[in-house]
């Protein structure tokens, strides 16, 4: 039923969980999050474009939006989806376009995370990384806690230099290749984030599992992990009950992802399932409209 709503009942609910639709907007945005303590990374929302020409423009907007990070003195990273820059269409489109993305992040000497998508391109993400991270050192990438073989990923590319943002997963896999129990998803987790660590690797620890926080937080700890191998990130507007606080106050870095761009409503209703007694908000807009 999500979808048969009105764009302007879901807005409200979006504004919590989206930055907005301009880069103007999402620099307002950015700027109080990082007067609260919190770093930042960007997302231009959206994957799997249609055209070369229009992942050439995803991509100019992307090169355009170092430059404003730079003139904004934001405290800020970006990360992008490689089907947004033409994967899903044809390699030569995607590589050309990263290039391109990459020369900014070293004119600016910033930082690119490349998403980690569903299975069909896990390969081919890691292989454009393993490609280009010696060349250009400032980029990281993403592996998800659910996939089976990520453990070994991670005891494969786990060197000097090695960045890498731990999520659990959000795309549909089958069983052969993915755990669909959430206690072995946290376990993996959990494992693969040691791992990361115990080793040459910098791993930023996004979930907000709050029981799964704790424990690695606990181990964090216990082990006396310096705090510059690893941080703590979230998505912008989830609630965390003063959890994210905490993790501030005791010196650790915490970056909260921000997606912006015209395909916030699809977001949004990816949100909303997530969480479906937010529903309640929306009707109640919806009513009151």
């Amino acid at each position: 039923m999500l979808r048969i709503l009105p764009r302007w009942s879901i807005h409200p609910f979006a504004k919590t969980y989206v930055a907005g639709e301009s880069v103007e907007e999402t620099v307002l945005v950015v700027k109080k999050v990082n007067d609260l303590g919190f770093t930042c990374t960007l997302d231009i929302l959206g994957e799997h474009v249609q055209s070369a020409t229009e992942a050439e423009n995803i991509t100019r907007e992307y090169c355009d939006l170092y430059d404003v990070i730079a003139s904004e003195n934001l405290d800020c990273n970006i990360s992008i989806k490689l089907t947004h820059i033409g994967l899903s269409l044809d390699e030569t489109i995607a590589v050309n376009n990263l290039e391109r993305i990459l020369k900014q992040v070293k004119k600016h000497n910033n930082f690119l995370r490349i998403d980690m998508e569903n299975s069909p391109y896990t390969q081919d993400t890691i292989n454009l990384y393993q490609d280009y991270v010696s060349d250009y050192p400032n980029m990281g990438i993403v592996l998800q806690a659910y996939l089976k073989r990520s453990l070994e990923d991670v005891r494969t590319l786990n060197g000097p230099g090695f960045n890498t943002r731990v999520c659990k997963g959000i795309y549909d896999e089958p069983e052969t290749i993915a755990f669909k129990d959430r206690a072995a998803i946290q376990d993996n987790y959990f494992h693969i984030t040691k791992e990361i660590i115990s080793g040459n690797g910098f791993a930023a620890i996004a979930t907000h599992d709050i029981p799964l926080i704790d424990r690695i937080e606990d181990w964090i700890e216990s082990t006396q992990v310096p705090s510059d191998r690893f941080e703590f990130q979230v998505l912008y507007g989830v609630p965390m009950g003063g959890r994210l606080e905490r993790l501030l106050d005791k010196g650790y870095t915490v970056r909260q992802y921000v997606p912006f761009g015209p395909e916030w409503f699809d977001y949004s209703l990816r949100r909303l399932k997530e969480n479906p007694k937010i529903m309640s908000y929306v009707l109640g807009n919806l009513f009151k409209r």
